[in-house]
């Protein structure tokens, strides 16, 4: 039962990130695609920077000591959020959305088959399989019904 809470945080995340979209790409509009990628993350690391601050139980003095290649997640997310941005003008809100998740899906497929980056290894299995491919069948109509409007 515990975990659904996790899968309602993680639920709750996709909307607020849902909601992110437009805003940045309005942004985006205002001052441009990188600088409103820089604003949004300068934003979230001062906000961040406060919350580690007052309410952080880690030692943020470790990073020094961490493989290099778990510190590129922050350029992994300066692209995500670029990205984005770029994409939300061009064909809309739910269509970028769509796409990121269903790319979001097939990464985390075979990232959870092969156990990389030290997660728990989960085999890919027909319900899995059948569940992307579900989620291609969504994109490809989301992407029909965005061409047919515009």
């Amino acid at each position: 039962m515990l975990k659904i809470w996790f899968v309602l945080l993680a639920l709750f995340g996709g909307i607020l990130g849902g909601i992110q979209a437009p805003i940045n790409s309005q942004l985006g509009r205002k001052i441009g695609s990188l600088e409103a990628s820089f604003v949004s993350f300068f934003i979230g690391t001062v906000f961040l920077l406060l919350l580690s601050t007052f309410f952080g139980r880690g030692n943020l003095l470790q990073v020094t000591h961490v493989p290099k290649w778990q510190l590129v997640g922050g350029f992994l997310g300066a692209c995500f959020v670029t990205f984005v941005i770029i994409a939300v003008p061009k064909v809309g809100v739910a269509l970028t959305i769509i796409s990121v998740i269903v790319g979001q899906m097939i990464i985390s497929l075979v990232i959870d088959h092969f156990g990389l980056f030290g997660t728990t290894k989960i085999v890919v299995n027909y319900q899995r399989v059948i569940g992307v491919a579900l989620m291609l069948v969504a994109l490809f109509f989301i992407y029909r019904g965005t061409v047919a409007v515009k």
